[in-house]
């Protein structure tokens, strides 16, 4: 269809094959609208006011469905407490209902570097679902006290009401903390206690493996290419931590009160030992070499210790917009706060969840693939670029293949090498060959001779 001229040169064809429609059709769009203007009633009409908090809502500047929001109160008995402010769909939504049917099929939002195909109608989720600045909101609240060392010393969760005092991107929120701004010690202190989650978790034996992660976008029809590495800013860790708590209490409440939910768990991997992992070089080759070691996550309808982020339970809720999962979290301690039954029962939790885990393994796998496509595309156009990289570790050391990393775009890519290499060597390659349609790209190293030649124009 891309030969005869149907489709587009850049048609994406990992999204055609995937079973989510690219748009909605019109009756789910017709319901959307009609909640919208009917503003239906409020289950939970009883919610905690929190309107008087300064909550703060940090994403990167494109993001348009926002999800979770911060805030830190001093209490009068000289602690503090955090609060983690997630956006309630589920006030706009019944159990089995057309718009939560569609999100169930959907499975999730999928992003791709050419944008993003939501798990609901963009007049919902990026209006009345969203936290949006300025606007009275409904939010699912956890409010949390953590103890001098970073666990949870008391915690509890509300259907509220809030009011996003301010939009900031990761990048306000790093010149913040740097810049130590006194008019809102607020971000200082949820710095400060994310701080302690992080070293309490490594200290319950969370395993962090950092790696660079690219990100691309792209504009115009595929004209417009873009790559830039995702840091590990401490404005990142921050939100991370905060959604990891969050987490954690949905957990720690599920558990609790015998609920069940879509638990999230990771197997002890077995890492290699110390003695072997000191005989790489530090840094990103290590790095590899733990993440080679760690299994995949596993679902569950009761609770499981996560190995990887060192919690005895813990179940994904801060993204109920954009990840079902998440969603169905919602539903059932919403429920369970309001003194009824949670919609689904353990069996029928079952059911959905397994249904839903094929759908979204299946989304990031084309989003997987589409950023591949797009890094391959990206690399043909710059082909006459040369690349600083360094051998990550060995696909197949026999015939000389090994996994390389662009340390500039933060890609990693196979290549041949003729030579023999070590890991954790930095090597200058350029793209001699690079079809993304057939998944294939060819590296050629220069020598240090050429890249003299190159600086000399011969």
């Amino acid at each position: 269809m891309v030969d005869l001229g149907w489709w587009s040169p850049h048609e994406n064809l990992f999204l055609r094959r995937l079973s989510i429609p690219v748009s909605f059709s019109s009756k789910v769009l017709e319901v959307a609208r009609k909640q919208l203007e009917s503003n239906p009633p409020d289950p939970d009409s009883d919610r905690l006011d929190l309107t008087h908090l300064k909550v703060y809502t940090i994403d990167d500047e494109s993001t348009t469905e926002i999800d979770d929001g911060l805030s830190w109160e001093k209490l009068s008995d000289l602690k503090e407490r955090v609060w983690i402010h997630i956006a309630d769909p589920t006030r706009w939504l019944v159990p089995e209902d057309e718009l939560d049917l569609e999100a169930r099929r959907r499975g999730s939002t999928v992003y791709l570097p050419t944008g993003m195909v939501s798990m609901f109608p963009e007049l919902l989720a990026t209006g009345p679902m969203s936290l949006v600045q300025g606007k009275h909101c409904c939010a699912l609240s956890f409010g949390v006290i953590l103890d001098e060392s970073g666990a949870v010393e008391e915690y509890s969760i509300h259907a509220s009401y809030i009011k996003p005092t301010y939009r900031l991107t990761y990048e306000d929120v790093g010149e913040m903390l740097e810049l130590r701004v006194q008019a809102e010690p607020e971000i200082a202190a949820i710095a400060k206690w994310a701080k302690k989650r992080r070293y309490w978790r490594y200290e319950q034996g969370a395993i962090s493996i950092n790696m660079p992660e690219a990100m691309i976008k792209v504009k115009e029809q595929g004209e417009d290419i873009s790559i830039n590495l995702l840091d590990d800013s401490s404005s990142r860790q921050l939100v991370a931590e905060m959604m990891i708590l969050a987490g954690e209490v949905a957990a720690r409440y599920g558990q609790e009160h015998n609920i069940p939910l879509p638990f999230r768990g990771q197997p002890q991997p077995e890492l290699p030992p110390d003695e072997e992992l000191l005989l790489l070089p530090p840094g990103f080759v290590r790095a590899c070499a733990m993440r080679r070691c760690m299994p995949k996550s596993e679902m569950s309808i009761t609770p499981l210790r996560h190995a990887g982020l060192g919690l005895n339970t813990y179940t994904q809720a801060t993204s109920p917009i954009r990840r079902y999962s998440d969603l169905l979290t919602h539903f059932q301690i919403k429920a369970h706060l309001r003194g009824q039954t949670p919609p689904f029962s353990a069996n029928k939790l079952r059911e959905v969840m397994s249904n839903v885990t094929s759908i979204t393994q299946e989304v990031t796998m084309v989003e997987r693939q589409t950023n591949r496509y797009w890094a391959l595309e990206y690399l043909r156009r710059y082909s006459y670029e040369t690349w600083q990289t360094i051998v990550l570790m060995w696909l197949r050391e026999d015939s000389g293949l090994a996994l390389i990393l662009l340390e500039d775009l933060g890609l990693q890519l196979p290549m041949f090498f003729k030579r023999v290499v070590k890991l954790g060597e930095r090597i200058l390659v350029k793209v001699i060959y690079s079809d993304p349609r057939k998944d294939s790209i060819q590296f050629q190293e220069i020598v240090h001779q050429e890249v003299q030649k190159a600086g000399h124009g011969i």
